[in-house]
């Protein structure tokens, strides 16, 4: 392995866990996507295996539903040569009245070697991170943190522009309730973007994350000097009822189009955290776009990003 994980001492990497961007030096978020973007070049060459995480067992506990995220960290488990052990949640004894605490509990005396959790409750990973003896991963609590979806698109566009120290991002949407954008927002600062939030006022945040965001209502003005975008979807599902007017009113007003794309500089990327929503936040031939979409991109990049961050935080370092 060209970027050897056993240089990555404890001085280095002080953290047990990952909970969130915030508790990562840009020391550390650099380590991570460093070995992410090895793990990358190793996938693309085609029939990698590593036993980095041999014998180890890690269980998922995903108390949302749950397509990507689930599905990457598995299949990055299984590329260090884990084994996974997901919880079916809809048969567990907490149907039966167990409480979260006594089921977590009961999980870590079965010595897992680490933990992916996804809750819907605000600092549920937290909680968790606290109660158990091995690395515990968030995979998305609440409206609070998606740390791994922040460093995948840091790594996506790695891979696509380089660094992104100096350029301009510019986060579209429900940002108000999308634990993807408060993450990305902590990091990208981190990492010495500048940062653009363009949504109605009904879906902009009272307050972000870190300081020296810049709030737009209007494409045209927030997209202006944009090197970098990403569109987030409506979270329906954190909220009762809807927001908005309607779907094709905000698509008039919010959907990128080709058109709308020319407000920002010429060679502008697209990313957007799936699922996406066609219409809405973008249209079929801005996602198609084989030029300057890389959502598919991302998706990819899921997988080398999170068995960076498994390697790092689960394989014995003496």
């Amino acid at each position: 392995m060209t970027q050897n994980i056993q240089k990555i001492g404890k001085t280095k990497f002080q953290n047990k866990h990952l909970i969130g961007i915030e508790d990562l030096s840009v020391d550390e978020i650099n380590l991570i996507l460093d070995l992410a973007n090895h793990y990358a070049d190793e996938l693309d060459k085609g029939d990698f295996q590593s036993d980095a995480l041999k014998g180890k067992i890690i269980l998922t506990l995903f108390f949302e539903d749950s397509t990507r995220t689930q599905t990457s960290f598995e299949i990055a488990a299984k590329r260090l040569g884990a084994e996974v052990v997901n919880l079916d949640l809809k048969t567990s004894s907490l149907n039966k009245g167990e409480t979260f605490e006594d089921t977590i509990k009961t999980i870590n005396a079965m010595h897992p070697d680490g933990i992916i959790i996804r809750h819907h409750e605000h600092g549920a990973p937290v909680v968790v991170s606290k109660m158990v003896d091995c690395p515990v991963i968030n995979a998305g609590d609440s409206w609070r943190e998606h740390p791994t979806q922040a460093l995948l698109d840091a790594l996506t566009i790695r891979r696509k522009i380089g660094d992104v120290k100096g350029k301009t991002i510019a986060m579209i949407g429900d940002i108000a309730h999308s634990r993807v954008a408060n993450s990305n927002m902590k990091l990208f600062t981190k990492l010495g973007a500048k940062i653009h939030v363009v949504a109605p006022e009904i879906l902009m945040p009272e307050k972000f994350p870190v300081e020296g965001i810049e709030k737009f209502f209007s494409l045209e003005e927030g997209l202006k000097n944009v090197d970098i975008i990403i569109s987030d979807r409506i979270y329906l599902e954190r909220m009762e009822g809807s927001p908005i007017k309607s779907e094709a009113a905000y698509f008039e007003e919010y959907g990128l189009t080709k058109e709308k794309l020319s407000y920002a500089n010429d060679a502008v990327i697209i990313l957007a955290p799936g699922p996406i929503i066609r219409g809405v936040q973008l249209s079929d031939d801005v996602a198609d776009d084989k030029n300057s979409s890389l959502i598919l991109e991302q998706v990819r990049n899921g997988v080398p990003t999170r068995m960076a961050v498994m390697d790092i935080l689960m394989k014995e370092r003496g």
